[in-house]
């Protein structure tokens, strides 16, 4: 089925391309984290309890990532370009759009535009925990126990390579909302979340923050590039925090105040 979406409004689009970003509440609570149906690491499945938090109604777009570069002098990540392409066996190529997802960044390239947004703000930017991004895609106290993030049918949800045929990211928010009113958190972009990765254990825990030490983060939500089973709300990966592609990219949380 060919995924179907709605022409941006002047409002969303502009929503998508200023800072800070537009967020949503997310009210704490418990659920099951992992997954005892997916890949080995996504087991067992614990008890998690979260405390309250915003998370981002979309990914960070292009033009949310150029203000940040513009105004600090970081980076800006240079576009796949067709020699990358074809030494990956893939002669397409996109050019930046706005509101687009921005990708290719790393994880320490995110964390600092966290620290701009927090400092730019006032309030407390990061990235979401493993378990904040989880319970969030799994729309919260909202939860209609999907399989994606706002549906069982990806494709009403996801762009992934079925629907995108490699050819790169889309848009944000142009595709069904979560439970939350939460864009995109199945495919688009591999989003960088805190923590370490490792391995879960069984034991019930409060507001998770990882592993302490290891060499390797987790990305979650899968992208436009990789299949559809990447896609859902318990498949998880753990890059480098230094390696980035055309599929990497992220959305902030938001502290709440006590």
């Amino acid at each position: 089925m060919a995924a179907a979406f709605a022409v941006l409004s002047t409002a969303e689009a502009f929503a998508q391309s200023t800072n800070p970003p537009e967020m949503v509440f997310v009210k704490g609570g418990s659920f099951k984290m992992g997954s005892t149906e997916g890949y080995p690491d996504e087991s067992p499945v614990h008890s998690v309890t979260l405390s309250d938090f915003y998370i981002g109604k979309y990914e960070v777009t292009v033009a949310q990532y150029r203000q940040f570069c513009n105004a600090t002098g970081h980076r800006f990540p240079s576009e796949p370009t067709d020699k990358w392409y074809e030494e990956h066996g893939n002669a397409v190529q996109w050019q930046w759009n706005d509101t687009y997802p921005i990708v290719n960044v790393t994880y320490f390239d995110a964390l600092s535009y966290c620290k701009w947004l927090s400092d730019f703000t006032g309030d407390t930017y990061t990235l979401p925990t493993e378990a904040q991004w989880e319970y969030a895609a799994k729309g919260g106290t909202k939860s209609k126990n999907y399989k994606y993030a706002g549906s069982d049918d990806i494709d009403d949800v996801a762009w992934y390579d079925e629907t995108t045929r490699e050819r790169g990211p889309r848009s944000v928010g142009k595709l069904k909302p979560n439970e939350l009113d939460i864009y995109d958190m199945s495919g688009n972009a591999w989003e960088w979340c805190l923590d370490n990765w490792g391995n879960y254990t069984s034991k019930a825990v409060k507001d998770p923050t990882g592993p302490e030490q290891g060499g390797f983060k987790v990305i979650r939500g899968g992208s436009w590039y990789y299949v559809d089973d990447m896609a859902r709300l318990t498949s998880r990966d753990g890059p480098k925090p230094r390696d980035t592609n055309f599929n990497y990219g992220f959305r902030v949380v938001k502290i709440a105040k006590k």
